[in-house]
């Protein structure tokens, strides 16, 4: 496991347990471990198809972004 993954698994430890597993299932989605595709709202699809495009071009978020983000979740 990298540290970062660890990092990100430690953040996700401190969430209610409703958080953990919509993390846990995106998570098994991304892997390719899941069943169906979950639907996606109308109102989202611009912003999922333009993260796909990022992804694509290997635009990712620094760790410096992603421990942000996580933050916001204990506030």
């Amino acid at each position: 496991m990298t540290k970062l993954l660890d990092k990100a698994l430690e953040a996700v430890r401190r969430l209610p347990p409703s958080s953990q597993d919509e993390i846990a299932r995106a998570m098994l989605n991304l892997a390719g471990n899941e069943g169906e595709p979950e639907a996606i709202d109308p109102a989202h699809l611009p912003s999922v198809l333009e993260g796909l495009a990022q992804a694509k071009r290997r635009e990712f978020a620094s760790d410096g972004e992603v421990e942000a983000a996580f933050r916001r979740f204990d506030q």
